[in-house]
């Protein structure tokens, strides 16, 4: 059951709205992009086994995202090409500091317990509508989870 969960995730015909795609073709292009940092607004951007949040500030594309193979954005998605060497540098830092924030709940040994707390960091900074519309999948792949436990711990806050 397990591989055939995984293999869902990894078909890359699993189509996608238009939007995704585009989105999805833009950081395989090759390019690297900024998500707008004036805008509450993000991408899970869903890898092989596991899938990671950018949120405002940070790169994606380039071959950094060379392996993904969809994409679920949040908020008003808003991807900038960036103006300079530095610019690349910060949004670099950026995302890895999006990544650190990450495994730290998935550094927590109890699978609820990090399905919770990725929930109250997401509702924190998007409105609770945003959050409700991220699938259970994208969020229980960014801290190990199955998307049942993730379920659950909607339903428990």
């Amino acid at each position: 059951m397990l591989s055939t969960y995984r293999d869902n995730l990894t078909d890359s015909s699993v189509k996608q709205n238009p939007e995704a795609d585009a989105v999805l073709e833009r950081l395989h292009s090759g390019k690297l992009w900024i998500i707008n940092s004036r805008r509450r607004n993000g991408l899970v951007i869903y890898k092989k086994f596991h899938a990671e949040f950018a949120g405002p500030g940070a790169i994606v594309g380039g071959d950094f995202d060379a392996d993904c193979t969809r994409v679920t954005s949040l908020g008003n998605l808003s991807l900038l090409e960036p103006k300079s060497h530095e610019d690349q540098q910060k949004a670099l830092r950026i995302r890895l500091q999006w990544v650190r924030l990450t495994q730290n709940f998935t550094d927590r040994p109890v699978p609820i317990e990090r399905a919770q707390m990725i929930l109250e960091q997401f509702k924190m900074y998007f409105d609770q509508s945003i959050v409700d519309s991220v699938p259970d999948e994208a969020f229980a792949m960014l801290v190990g989870v199955f998307p049942q436990t993730v379920r659950l711990a909607r339903r428990s806050l």
